[in-house]
Protein backbone atom coordinates (compact mmCIF):
# COMPACT_ATOMS: atom_id res chain seq x y z
CA UNK A 1 0.00 0.00 0.00
CA UNK A 2 1.40 3.38 -1.03
CA UNK A 3 0.26 6.29 1.16
CA UNK A 4 0.63 9.98 0.35
CA UNK A 5 0.24 12.49 3.20
CA UNK A 6 -0.41 15.92 1.76
CA UNK A 7 -1.31 19.52 2.50
CA UNK A 8 -0.98 23.11 1.27
CA UNK A 9 0.99 25.34 3.65
CA UNK A 10 0.75 29.11 3.51
CA UNK A 11 4.52 29.38 2.96
CA UNK A 12 7.49 27.07 2.46
CA UNK A 13 8.81 27.92 5.93
CA UNK A 14 5.84 26.18 7.56
CA UNK A 15 6.02 22.46 8.33
CA UNK A 16 2.80 20.51 8.81
CA UNK A 17 3.09 18.69 12.11
CA UNK A 18 -0.12 16.68 11.70
CA UNK A 19 1.17 14.79 8.65
CA UNK A 20 4.35 13.89 10.49
CA UNK A 21 2.35 12.54 13.42
CA UNK A 22 0.33 10.38 11.01
CA UNK A 23 3.45 8.95 9.43
CA UNK A 24 5.23 8.35 12.72
CA UNK A 25 2.27 6.54 14.28
CA UNK A 26 1.39 4.09 11.52
CA UNK A 27 1.16 0.77 13.33
CA UNK A 28 2.09 -1.22 10.24
CA UNK A 29 5.65 -0.07 9.57
CA UNK A 30 5.79 -1.95 6.29
CA UNK A 31 3.42 0.59 4.75
CA UNK A 32 5.09 3.15 2.51
CA UNK A 33 4.03 6.67 3.54
CA UNK A 34 5.42 9.81 1.90
CA UNK A 35 4.81 13.43 2.89
CA UNK A 36 4.28 15.95 0.08
CA UNK A 37 3.77 19.59 1.01
CA UNK A 38 2.73 22.37 -1.34
CA UNK A 39 2.14 26.07 -0.71
CA UNK A 40 -1.08 27.92 -1.41
CA UNK A 41 0.61 29.50 -4.45
CA UNK A 42 1.08 26.14 -6.18
CA UNK A 43 -1.43 25.41 -8.99
CA UNK A 44 -3.79 22.57 -8.14
CA UNK A 45 -3.17 20.78 -11.45
CA UNK A 46 0.55 20.79 -10.69
CA UNK A 47 -0.13 19.41 -7.21
CA UNK A 48 -2.51 16.71 -8.45
CA UNK A 49 -0.04 15.64 -11.14
CA UNK A 50 2.81 15.37 -8.66
CA UNK A 51 0.70 13.26 -6.31
CA UNK A 52 -0.54 10.96 -9.09
CA UNK A 53 2.99 10.24 -10.31
CA UNK A 54 3.56 8.51 -6.96
CA UNK A 55 0.88 5.91 -7.86
CA UNK A 56 -0.72 6.08 -4.40
CA UNK A 57 -3.32 3.75 -2.94
CA UNK A 58 -4.40 6.20 -0.24
CA UNK A 59 -4.10 9.99 -0.04
CA UNK A 60 -4.66 11.88 3.21
CA UNK A 61 -5.03 15.66 3.27
CA UNK A 62 -4.55 17.93 6.29
CA UNK A 63 -7.25 20.61 6.07
CA UNK A 64 -7.34 24.14 7.46
CA UNK A 65 -9.13 27.42 6.77
CA UNK A 66 -6.45 28.60 4.36
CA UNK A 67 -6.22 25.46 2.21
CA UNK A 68 -9.58 23.70 2.17
CA UNK A 69 -10.71 25.13 -1.18
CA UNK A 70 -7.42 24.13 -2.82
CA UNK A 71 -7.67 20.66 -1.33
CA UNK A 72 -11.22 20.16 -2.59
CA UNK A 73 -10.14 21.12 -6.11
CA UNK A 74 -7.14 18.79 -5.90
CA UNK A 75 -9.33 15.94 -4.68
CA UNK A 76 -11.73 16.54 -7.56
CA UNK A 77 -8.96 16.30 -10.15
CA UNK A 78 -7.35 13.23 -8.58
CA UNK A 79 -10.60 11.34 -8.27
CA UNK A 80 -11.48 12.07 -11.90
CA UNK A 81 -8.09 10.77 -13.01
CA UNK A 82 -7.87 7.79 -10.64
CA UNK A 83 -11.24 6.94 -9.03
CA UNK A 84 -9.82 3.84 -7.33
CA UNK A 85 -7.65 5.93 -4.93
CA UNK A 86 -9.02 6.22 -1.40
CA UNK A 87 -9.05 9.88 -0.30
CA UNK A 88 -9.13 10.83 3.39
CA UNK A 89 -9.52 14.32 4.84
CA UNK A 90 -8.71 15.36 8.39
CA UNK A 91 -7.82 18.48 10.33
CA UNK A 92 -9.71 21.25 12.13
CA UNK A 93 -11.58 22.49 9.06
CA UNK A 94 -13.31 19.15 8.40
CA UNK A 95 -13.55 17.74 11.94
CA UNK A 96 -17.13 19.02 12.16
CA UNK A 97 -20.05 18.50 9.78
CA UNK A 98 -18.39 15.49 8.15
CA UNK A 99 -21.48 14.55 6.13
CA UNK A 100 -21.58 18.04 4.60
CA UNK A 101 -18.04 17.67 3.31
CA UNK A 102 -18.79 14.25 1.84
CA UNK A 103 -21.82 15.75 0.16
CA UNK A 104 -19.90 18.78 -1.11
CA UNK A 105 -17.10 16.81 -2.82
CA UNK A 106 -17.95 13.34 -4.15
CA UNK A 107 -14.26 12.47 -4.37
CA UNK A 108 -13.85 12.32 -0.60
CA UNK A 109 -14.17 8.80 0.82
CA UNK A 110 -13.47 9.31 4.53
CA UNK A 111 -13.46 12.23 6.97
CA UNK A 112 -11.48 11.94 10.22
CA UNK A 113 -13.13 13.85 13.07
CA UNK A 114 -10.72 15.04 15.76
CA UNK A 115 -7.24 13.71 16.48
CA UNK A 116 -6.07 11.48 13.69
CA UNK A 117 -2.95 9.57 14.72
CA UNK A 118 -4.61 6.35 15.88
CA UNK A 119 -7.68 6.74 13.67
CA UNK A 120 -5.64 7.06 10.48
CA UNK A 121 -3.51 4.05 11.32
CA UNK A 122 -6.63 1.94 11.84
CA UNK A 123 -8.17 3.19 8.58
CA UNK A 124 -5.22 2.23 6.40
CA UNK A 125 -4.90 -1.11 8.17
CA UNK A 126 -8.58 -1.84 7.51
CA UNK A 127 -8.21 -0.83 3.87
CA UNK A 128 -5.09 -2.99 3.52
CA UNK A 129 -6.86 -6.00 5.06
CA UNK A 130 -10.06 -5.34 3.06
CA UNK A 131 -12.03 -5.09 6.28
CA UNK A 132 -15.04 -2.82 6.91
CA UNK A 133 -14.49 0.65 8.34
CA UNK A 134 -17.41 0.43 10.74
CA UNK A 135 -15.16 -0.57 13.66
CA UNK A 136 -12.86 2.47 13.23
CA UNK A 137 -14.09 5.13 15.64
CA UNK A 138 -13.86 8.82 14.89
CA UNK A 139 -14.74 8.85 11.18
CA UNK A 140 -17.52 9.60 8.71
CA UNK A 141 -17.33 7.61 5.47
CA UNK A 142 -19.34 6.73 2.39
CA UNK A 143 -19.95 3.14 1.35
CA UNK A 144 -20.15 1.74 -2.19
CA UNK A 145 -23.80 2.80 -2.35
CA UNK A 146 -22.91 6.41 -1.46
CA UNK A 147 -24.52 6.07 1.97
CA UNK A 148 -22.82 8.00 4.79
CA UNK A 149 -21.88 6.33 8.07
CA UNK A 150 -20.67 7.91 11.31
CA UNK A 151 -18.77 5.58 13.65
CA UNK A 152 -18.93 7.58 16.87
CA UNK A 153 -16.50 9.80 18.72
CA UNK A 154 -13.05 8.51 19.58
CA UNK A 155 -11.75 9.19 23.12
CA UNK A 156 -8.86 11.67 23.39
CA UNK A 157 -5.51 10.21 22.44
CA UNK A 158 -3.04 9.31 25.19
CA UNK A 159 -0.37 11.73 23.98
CA UNK A 160 2.34 10.02 26.03
CA UNK A 161 1.97 6.99 23.78
CA UNK A 162 2.45 8.88 20.52
CA UNK A 163 5.66 8.32 18.60
CA UNK A 164 7.87 11.28 17.72
CA UNK A 165 7.14 13.23 14.51
CA UNK A 166 10.46 15.09 14.62
CA UNK A 167 13.08 12.59 13.46
CA UNK A 168 12.43 12.03 9.76
CA UNK A 169 15.69 12.17 7.84
CA UNK A 170 14.12 14.07 4.95
CA UNK A 171 13.27 16.99 7.28
CA UNK A 172 16.76 17.56 8.63
CA UNK A 173 18.22 19.34 5.61
CA UNK A 174 15.80 22.30 5.79
CA UNK A 175 15.25 22.60 9.55
CA UNK A 176 17.19 25.85 9.70
CA UNK A 177 14.99 27.38 6.99
CA UNK A 178 11.59 26.40 8.38
CA UNK A 179 9.43 26.91 11.45
CA UNK A 180 9.25 23.73 13.54
CA UNK A 181 5.94 23.30 15.37
CA UNK A 182 6.21 21.62 18.77
CA UNK A 183 3.87 20.41 21.50
CA UNK A 184 4.35 19.77 25.18
CA UNK A 185 0.61 19.54 25.88
CA UNK A 186 -2.75 19.42 24.15
CA UNK A 187 -5.97 21.06 25.17
CA UNK A 188 -6.74 24.26 27.02
CA UNK A 189 -7.98 24.94 30.56
CA UNK A 190 -10.27 27.66 29.24
CA UNK A 191 -13.42 27.53 27.15
CA UNK A 192 -13.53 30.70 25.05
CA UNK A 193 -16.52 30.33 22.73
CA UNK A 194 -14.83 31.70 19.62
CA UNK A 195 -11.92 29.22 19.81
CA UNK A 196 -11.66 25.64 18.56
CA UNK A 197 -10.05 24.66 21.86
CA UNK A 198 -13.50 25.06 23.39
CA UNK A 199 -14.52 21.83 21.66
CA UNK A 200 -12.34 19.70 23.95
CA UNK A 201 -11.94 19.55 27.70
CA UNK A 202 -8.85 19.38 29.87
CA UNK A 203 -5.10 19.49 29.23
CA UNK A 204 -2.98 16.43 28.41
CA UNK A 205 0.78 16.59 28.91
CA UNK A 206 3.38 14.69 26.92
CA UNK A 207 6.20 12.87 28.68
CA UNK A 208 8.57 15.73 29.52
CA UNK A 209 11.77 13.68 29.45
CA UNK A 210 10.91 12.49 25.94
CA UNK A 211 9.96 16.03 24.85
CA UNK A 212 13.25 17.43 26.10
CA UNK A 213 15.15 14.84 24.09
CA UNK A 214 13.18 15.87 21.02
CA UNK A 215 14.01 19.52 21.62
CA UNK A 216 17.70 18.69 21.99
CA UNK A 217 17.60 16.70 18.76
CA UNK A 218 15.96 19.58 16.88
CA UNK A 219 18.37 22.18 18.25
CA UNK A 220 21.43 20.06 17.46
CA UNK A 221 20.03 19.28 13.99
CA UNK A 222 19.92 22.97 13.11
CA UNK A 223 16.36 24.09 13.90
CA UNK A 224 16.31 27.85 14.41
CA UNK A 225 12.68 28.80 15.07
CA UNK A 226 10.53 26.49 17.19
CA UNK A 227 6.92 27.50 17.77
CA UNK A 228 5.12 25.78 20.64
CA UNK A 229 1.53 24.93 19.78
CA UNK A 230 0.40 24.56 23.41
CA UNK A 231 -2.78 26.63 23.63
CA UNK A 232 -1.83 27.96 27.09
CA UNK A 233 1.82 27.17 27.66
CA UNK A 234 1.85 28.61 31.19
CA UNK A 235 -1.18 26.69 32.42
CA UNK A 236 1.19 24.89 34.84
CA UNK A 237 3.89 27.06 36.42
CA UNK A 238 6.29 24.20 37.19
CA UNK A 239 6.01 22.89 33.66
CA UNK A 240 6.61 26.33 32.14
CA UNK A 241 9.65 27.06 34.30
CA UNK A 242 11.09 23.64 33.56
CA UNK A 243 10.91 24.14 29.79
CA UNK A 244 12.12 27.75 29.94
CA UNK A 245 15.18 26.81 32.01
CA UNK A 246 15.91 23.84 29.76
CA UNK A 247 15.87 26.03 26.64
CA UNK A 248 18.00 28.71 28.28
CA UNK A 249 20.57 26.04 29.12
CA UNK A 250 20.59 24.22 25.77
CA UNK A 251 19.79 26.83 23.10
CA UNK A 252 22.23 27.73 20.35
CA UNK A 253 22.91 31.10 18.70
CA UNK A 254 20.07 32.07 16.39
CA UNK A 255 17.40 30.08 18.22
CA UNK A 256 13.98 31.67 18.77
CA UNK A 257 11.25 29.92 20.75
CA UNK A 258 7.66 31.15 20.46
CA UNK A 259 4.91 30.49 23.01
CA UNK A 260 1.21 31.25 23.42
CA UNK A 261 0.88 32.70 26.91
CA UNK A 262 -2.17 33.65 28.96
CA UNK A 263 -0.97 36.94 30.35
CA UNK A 264 -3.09 37.48 33.43
CA UNK A 265 -2.18 34.09 34.97
CA UNK A 266 1.56 34.65 34.44
CA UNK A 267 3.18 34.29 37.85
CA UNK A 268 5.68 36.79 39.24
CA UNK A 269 8.08 33.95 39.85
CA UNK A 270 8.18 33.13 36.12
CA UNK A 271 8.51 36.77 35.00
CA UNK A 272 11.35 37.42 37.46
CA UNK A 273 13.15 34.25 36.36
CA UNK A 274 12.93 35.21 32.68
CA UNK A 275 13.96 38.83 33.27
CA UNK A 276 17.03 37.64 35.14
CA UNK A 277 18.07 34.62 33.06
CA UNK A 278 16.67 34.64 29.51
CA UNK A 279 18.99 35.85 26.74
CA UNK A 280 17.52 38.78 24.83
CA UNK A 281 15.49 37.61 21.83
CA UNK A 282 15.46 33.91 22.76
CA UNK A 283 11.76 33.87 23.66
CA UNK A 284 8.76 35.44 21.94
CA UNK A 285 5.34 35.46 23.63
CA UNK A 286 1.97 35.67 21.91
CA UNK A 287 -0.74 36.88 24.27
CA UNK A 288 -4.39 36.91 23.26
CA UNK A 289 -5.99 39.96 24.84
CA UNK A 290 -8.91 39.95 22.35
CA UNK A 291 -11.01 42.52 24.26
CA UNK A 292 -10.77 44.70 27.37
CA UNK A 293 -14.57 44.95 27.59
CA UNK A 294 -15.70 42.77 30.49
CA UNK A 295 -19.33 42.27 29.30
CA UNK A 296 -17.97 41.03 25.96
CA UNK A 297 -15.56 38.65 27.64
CA UNK A 298 -18.34 37.27 29.80
CA UNK A 299 -20.54 36.60 26.76
CA UNK A 300 -17.81 34.45 25.18
CA UNK A 301 -16.94 32.72 28.47
CA UNK A 302 -13.55 34.41 28.63
CA UNK A 303 -12.18 35.11 32.10
CA UNK A 304 -9.58 37.87 32.05
CA UNK A 305 -8.37 40.53 34.44
CA UNK A 306 -6.98 43.24 32.19
CA UNK A 307 -5.35 45.20 35.00
CA UNK A 308 -3.38 42.11 36.06
CA UNK A 309 -2.61 41.37 32.41
CA UNK A 310 -1.44 44.95 31.84
CA UNK A 311 0.86 44.87 34.87
CA UNK A 312 2.36 41.54 33.83
CA UNK A 313 3.03 42.81 30.31
CA UNK A 314 4.74 45.92 31.68
CA UNK A 315 6.89 43.76 33.95
CA UNK A 316 7.89 41.51 31.06
CA UNK A 317 8.72 44.55 28.93
CA UNK A 318 10.79 46.07 31.74
CA UNK A 319 13.18 43.14 31.48
CA UNK A 320 13.89 43.96 27.84
CA UNK A 321 14.37 40.27 27.02
CA UNK A 322 11.14 39.10 25.38
CA UNK A 323 9.25 40.41 22.35
CA UNK A 324 5.50 40.50 22.87
CA UNK A 325 2.89 39.87 20.18
CA UNK A 326 -0.57 40.88 21.44
CA UNK A 327 -3.82 39.82 19.74
CA UNK A 328 -7.17 41.58 19.43
CA UNK A 329 -10.39 40.32 17.84
CA UNK A 330 -12.80 42.80 16.27
CA UNK A 331 -16.43 41.70 16.13
CA UNK A 332 -16.93 39.94 19.45
CA UNK A 333 -20.43 40.21 20.95
CA UNK A 334 -21.54 43.58 22.32
CA UNK A 335 -18.32 45.36 21.40
CA UNK A 336 -19.38 48.05 18.97
CA UNK A 337 -17.14 50.32 16.89
CA UNK A 338 -16.67 52.90 19.66
CA UNK A 339 -15.98 50.34 22.38
CA UNK A 340 -13.46 48.49 20.21
CA UNK A 341 -11.53 51.74 19.84
CA UNK A 342 -11.06 51.71 23.61
CA UNK A 343 -9.85 48.11 23.52
CA UNK A 344 -7.38 49.08 20.82
CA UNK A 345 -6.11 52.12 22.72
CA UNK A 346 -5.91 50.19 26.00
CA UNK A 347 -3.65 47.61 24.41
CA UNK A 348 -1.64 49.83 22.08
CA UNK A 349 -0.70 51.97 25.09
CA UNK A 350 1.51 49.01 26.08
CA UNK A 351 3.48 49.49 22.83
CA UNK A 352 3.93 45.79 22.04
CA UNK A 353 6.41 44.66 19.39
CA UNK A 354 3.36 43.55 17.38
CA UNK A 355 -0.36 44.18 17.80
CA UNK A 356 -2.32 41.70 15.73
CA UNK A 357 -5.69 43.16 14.89
CA UNK A 358 -7.83 40.29 13.61
CA UNK A 359 -11.50 39.95 12.72
CA UNK A 360 -13.81 37.39 14.25
CA UNK A 361 -14.09 34.15 12.31
CA UNK A 362 -17.09 31.93 12.96
CA UNK A 363 -15.17 28.67 13.06
CA UNK A 364 -16.98 25.38 12.54
CA UNK A 365 -17.75 23.60 15.78
CA UNK A 366 -17.32 26.60 18.08
CA UNK A 367 -20.08 27.56 20.52
CA UNK A 368 -20.16 31.13 19.16
CA UNK A 369 -20.94 29.90 15.65
CA UNK A 370 -23.60 27.57 17.03
CA UNK A 371 -25.37 30.49 18.76
CA UNK A 372 -24.66 33.10 16.07
CA UNK A 373 -28.35 34.04 15.81
CA UNK A 374 -28.35 35.36 19.39
CA UNK A 375 -26.18 38.28 18.28
CA UNK A 376 -27.53 38.50 14.72
CA UNK A 377 -24.21 37.53 13.20
CA UNK A 378 -23.95 37.64 9.44
CA UNK A 379 -20.80 35.91 8.20
CA UNK A 380 -19.33 34.46 5.04
CA UNK A 381 -20.29 30.86 4.25
CA UNK A 382 -16.81 30.12 2.92
CA UNK A 383 -13.45 30.01 4.75
CA UNK A 384 -12.31 31.78 6.80
CA UNK A 385 -15.97 32.48 7.76
CA UNK A 386 -15.25 36.10 8.65
CA UNK A 387 -18.09 38.18 10.04
CA UNK A 388 -19.88 40.76 7.88
CA UNK A 389 -21.95 42.36 10.65
CA UNK A 390 -23.72 41.73 13.94
CA UNK A 391 -26.28 43.52 16.08
CA UNK A 392 -23.87 46.27 17.21
CA UNK A 393 -21.37 46.39 14.33
CA UNK A 394 -22.22 47.27 10.74
CA UNK A 395 -20.39 46.30 7.58
CA UNK A 396 -19.30 49.94 7.19
CA UNK A 397 -17.80 49.79 10.70
CA UNK A 398 -15.80 46.73 9.70
CA UNK A 399 -14.54 48.43 6.54
CA UNK A 400 -13.23 51.34 8.62
CA UNK A 401 -11.57 48.86 10.94
CA UNK A 402 -9.93 47.09 8.00
CA UNK A 403 -8.48 50.35 6.70
CA UNK A 404 -7.09 50.99 10.17
CA UNK A 405 -5.62 47.50 10.41
CA UNK A 406 -3.94 47.87 7.02
CA UNK A 407 -1.94 50.92 8.15
CA UNK A 408 -1.20 49.32 11.54
CA UNK A 409 0.44 46.39 9.74
CA UNK A 410 2.53 48.60 7.46
CA UNK A 411 3.63 51.20 9.97
CA UNK A 412 3.79 49.44 13.35
CA UNK A 413 3.87 45.67 13.04
CA UNK A 414 6.44 45.83 10.26
CA UNK A 415 8.73 47.60 12.71
CA UNK A 416 9.75 50.04 9.99
CA UNK A 417 8.49 53.39 11.34
CA UNK A 418 8.24 53.01 15.11
CA UNK A 419 9.78 56.37 16.05
CA UNK A 420 7.72 58.19 13.43
CA UNK A 421 4.46 56.60 14.60
CA UNK A 422 5.21 57.38 18.24
CA UNK A 423 5.73 61.06 17.34
CA UNK A 424 2.45 61.21 15.40
CA UNK A 425 0.43 59.60 18.18
CA UNK A 426 1.98 61.55 21.05
CA UNK A 427 2.13 64.98 19.39
CA UNK A 428 -0.50 65.13 16.66
CA UNK A 429 -3.46 62.87 17.45
CA UNK A 430 -5.77 62.22 20.37
CA UNK A 431 -4.76 58.57 20.65
CA UNK A 432 -3.41 55.61 18.69
CA UNK A 433 -6.75 54.75 17.08
CA UNK A 434 -7.23 58.33 15.94
CA UNK A 435 -3.89 58.21 14.12
CA UNK A 436 -4.19 54.78 12.52
CA UNK A 437 -7.82 55.29 11.51
CA UNK A 438 -7.22 58.78 10.07
CA UNK A 439 -4.17 57.61 8.14
CA UNK A 440 -5.99 54.46 6.98
CA UNK A 441 -8.89 56.51 5.62
CA UNK A 442 -6.45 58.86 3.87
CA UNK A 443 -4.53 55.87 2.43
CA UNK A 444 -7.78 54.43 1.07
CA UNK A 445 -8.86 57.80 -0.39
CA UNK A 446 -5.52 58.13 -2.21
CA UNK A 447 -6.02 54.59 -3.64
CA UNK A 448 -2.56 53.58 -2.49
CA UNK A 449 -3.84 50.09 -1.68
CA UNK A 450 -4.07 49.41 -5.41
CA UNK A 451 -0.52 50.33 -6.40
CA UNK A 452 1.84 48.71 -3.89
CA UNK A 453 4.85 50.32 -2.26
CA UNK A 454 8.55 50.10 -1.57
CA UNK A 455 10.23 50.87 1.76
CA UNK A 456 11.01 54.46 0.68
CA UNK A 457 7.35 55.01 -0.30
CA UNK A 458 6.13 54.41 3.26
CA UNK A 459 8.02 57.46 4.45
CA UNK A 460 6.88 59.68 1.61
CA UNK A 461 3.24 58.68 2.06
CA UNK A 462 3.27 59.39 5.77
CA UNK A 463 4.73 62.83 5.06
CA UNK A 464 2.04 63.44 2.44
CA UNK A 465 -0.61 62.56 5.02
CA UNK A 466 0.89 64.80 7.71
CA UNK A 467 1.22 67.66 5.21
CA UNK A 468 -2.54 67.45 4.71
CA UNK A 469 -3.31 67.09 8.41
CA UNK A 470 -0.75 69.18 10.30
CA UNK A 471 1.79 70.73 7.88
CA UNK A 472 3.59 72.65 10.63
CA UNK A 473 4.77 69.30 12.02
CA UNK A 474 6.57 68.22 8.87
CA UNK A 475 10.04 69.38 9.97
CA UNK A 476 10.24 67.44 13.27
CA UNK A 477 8.57 64.37 11.76
CA UNK A 478 10.83 64.33 8.71
CA UNK A 479 13.85 64.51 11.03
CA UNK A 480 12.62 61.72 13.31
CA UNK A 481 12.03 59.63 10.20
CA UNK A 482 15.79 59.55 9.71
CA UNK A 483 16.07 57.21 12.70
CA UNK A 484 13.54 54.78 11.23
CA UNK A 485 14.80 55.04 7.67
CA UNK A 486 18.41 54.19 8.39
CA UNK A 487 17.57 51.37 10.79
CA UNK A 488 16.57 49.18 7.84
CA UNK A 489 19.42 49.42 5.35
CA UNK A 490 22.55 47.32 5.47
CA UNK A 491 24.02 49.31 2.60
CA UNK A 492 23.97 52.98 1.71
CA UNK A 493 20.48 53.84 0.35
CA UNK A 494 19.25 56.86 -1.56
CA UNK A 495 18.97 59.94 0.59
CA UNK A 496 15.71 60.59 2.42
CA UNK A 497 16.05 64.41 2.44
CA UNK A 498 17.72 66.95 0.17
CA UNK A 499 21.19 67.97 1.43
CA UNK A 500 23.08 71.05 0.22
CA UNK A 501 26.68 71.29 1.40
CA UNK A 502 29.67 72.86 -0.26
CA UNK A 503 32.76 70.72 -0.82
CA UNK A 504 34.52 72.57 1.97
CA UNK A 505 31.62 72.08 4.40
CA UNK A 506 31.46 68.40 3.56
CA UNK A 507 35.23 68.03 4.08
CA UNK A 508 35.06 69.70 7.48
CA UNK A 509 32.14 67.47 8.45
CA UNK A 510 33.98 64.31 7.38
CA UNK A 511 37.07 65.43 9.31
CA UNK A 512 34.96 65.82 12.44
CA UNK A 513 33.37 62.43 11.78
CA UNK A 514 36.85 60.91 11.55
CA UNK A 515 37.57 62.29 15.01
CA UNK A 516 34.46 60.55 16.36
CA UNK A 517 35.57 57.28 14.79
CA UNK A 518 39.03 57.65 16.30
CA UNK A 519 37.49 58.38 19.71
CA UNK A 520 35.58 55.13 19.39
CA UNK A 521 38.91 53.40 18.59
CA UNK A 522 37.90 52.77 15.00
CA UNK A 523 41.21 53.49 13.34
CA UNK A 524 41.49 54.87 9.80
CA UNK A 525 42.42 52.45 7.05
CA UNK A 526 43.87 53.25 3.65
CA UNK A 527 41.34 50.86 2.06
CA UNK A 528 38.40 52.67 3.65
CA UNK A 529 36.94 55.71 1.86
CA UNK A 530 34.87 57.49 4.51
CA UNK A 531 33.16 59.73 1.97
CA UNK A 532 32.12 56.80 -0.19
CA UNK A 533 30.63 54.82 2.70
CA UNK A 534 28.92 57.63 4.63
CA UNK A 535 25.42 59.03 4.25
CA UNK A 536 24.85 62.50 5.66
CA UNK A 537 21.40 63.89 6.46
CA UNK A 538 20.47 67.32 7.80
CA UNK A 539 18.60 67.10 11.14
CA UNK A 540 16.57 69.98 12.52
CA UNK A 541 15.80 68.62 15.98
CA UNK A 542 18.09 67.17 18.63
CA UNK A 543 17.86 63.47 17.77
CA UNK A 544 19.78 62.35 20.86
CA UNK A 545 17.38 64.25 23.11
CA UNK A 546 14.41 62.72 21.25
CA UNK A 547 15.73 59.17 21.61
CA UNK A 548 16.36 59.63 25.32
CA UNK A 549 13.29 61.64 26.33
CA UNK A 550 10.76 61.52 23.45
CA UNK A 551 10.72 65.31 23.56
CA UNK A 552 11.19 67.78 20.71
CA UNK A 553 14.12 70.17 21.07
CA UNK A 554 14.92 72.22 17.98
CA UNK A 555 18.59 72.05 17.04
CA UNK A 556 20.57 71.98 13.83
CA UNK A 557 22.59 68.78 13.47
CA UNK A 558 23.96 66.39 10.91
CA UNK A 559 22.99 62.73 11.16
CA UNK A 560 25.90 60.69 9.79
CA UNK A 561 25.54 56.99 9.00
CA UNK A 562 28.78 55.12 8.29
CA UNK A 563 28.42 51.81 6.42
CA UNK A 564 31.82 50.46 7.45
CA UNK A 565 32.73 47.56 5.13
CA UNK A 566 35.90 46.57 7.02
CA UNK A 567 34.53 46.13 10.54
CA UNK A 568 31.12 45.07 9.20
CA UNK A 569 29.13 47.55 11.29
CA UNK A 570 26.80 50.49 10.73
CA UNK A 571 27.85 53.46 12.86
CA UNK A 572 25.62 56.46 13.56
CA UNK A 573 26.62 59.88 14.84
CA UNK A 574 24.83 63.16 15.50
CA UNK A 575 27.28 65.98 14.77
CA UNK A 576 26.73 69.66 15.42
CA UNK A 577 27.21 72.07 12.49
CA UNK A 578 30.72 73.22 11.66
CA UNK A 579 31.14 76.92 12.50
Amino acid sequence: MKIILCTYNTKFIHMNLALRYLKANLQNHSMDAKIIEFTIKDPVFHAAAKILTEKPTVIAFSCYLWNIELILKTVHIIKKAAPQIQIILGGPEVSFDGEQWLEKEKGIDIIIEGEGEITFSEIVQALSDHKPLSHVRGIVYRDVNNVFHRTGKRPPVDVKQLKSPYRFVEDIENLDKRIVYFETNRGCPFNCHFCLSSTEQGVRFFDMNERKQELLFLIKSGAKTIKFLDRTFNTNIRHALDIFSFLIEHHRPGNVFQFEITGDIMKSEVIDYLNQNAPKGLFRFEIGVQSTHNPTNQLVNRHQNFETLRNNILRIQSGGKIDLHLDLIAGLPQEDYTRFQKTFNDVFALRPAELQFGFLKMLRGTPLRNKADQHHYVYADFPPYEIISNDVLSFDDLLKMKQTEDVLEKYWNSGKLRQSVIYCIDFLFKNAWDFFYSFGAFWHKQKWSTIGHQHFDLFQRLLTFIDSYAPNHRIPLETIMLLDYYDHYQYKPKRLKTLTLTKEEKKLLLDKLSMHLAADQILPNKNFDLKKHTQIEHAEIDLVHWMQNKEIKMKQQFYCIVYHPIIGKILKYCIDPIL
